[in-house]
């Protein structure tokens, strides 16, 4: 399975979506509406950038709901430990993902930070969910 950043580069280096929206499309951890925006954006970096933060949102919304389920299954003496572990998590996500966009690194590297942002929130909301369940 492909990673988001290795199809946004794809799509900067190629100019177009035509391999890299059937990855899109084949990896089920973002929406659907993510490949048709990125289908739909041209390949251009701010296209890109903002189909990236649409769907970011969505996962955002999903990992929170994900974390209020989860909170509110978790016997009280366990919820003081997701709490605190879901700000560490958030921390080193943002600093993670800050730290891709080197201001050396182009249009690249902005999105490959955006593109952190994105993945890391879905795999949390499904890491948090699954608690839940």
């Amino acid at each position: 399975m492909q990673t988001i950043s290795k199809v946004c580069l794809a799509i900067v280096l190629f100019g177009g979506l035509s391999g890299a929206s059937e990855a899109v499309a084949e990896d089920p951890q973002y929406t659907s509406a993510f490949t048709t925006c990125l289908n739909a954006s041209g390949g251009t970096t701010p296209g890109i950038l903002d189909c990236i933060e649409v769907e970011t949102k969505v996962w955002d919304k999903a990992l929170n709901d994900a974390y209020k389920r989860t909170m509110s299954a978790l016997p009280q003496a366990r919820r003081a430990g997701l709490q605190a572990a879901q700000r560490a998590w958030i921390k080193f996500r943002d600093a993670n993902c800050t730290f891709l966009n080197d201001p050396d690194g182009g249009q690249q590297a902005h999105i490959s930070a955006n593109e952190c942002l994105l993945r890391m929130t879905a795999e949390r909301a499904k890491e948090l969910a699954a608690f839940s369940e």
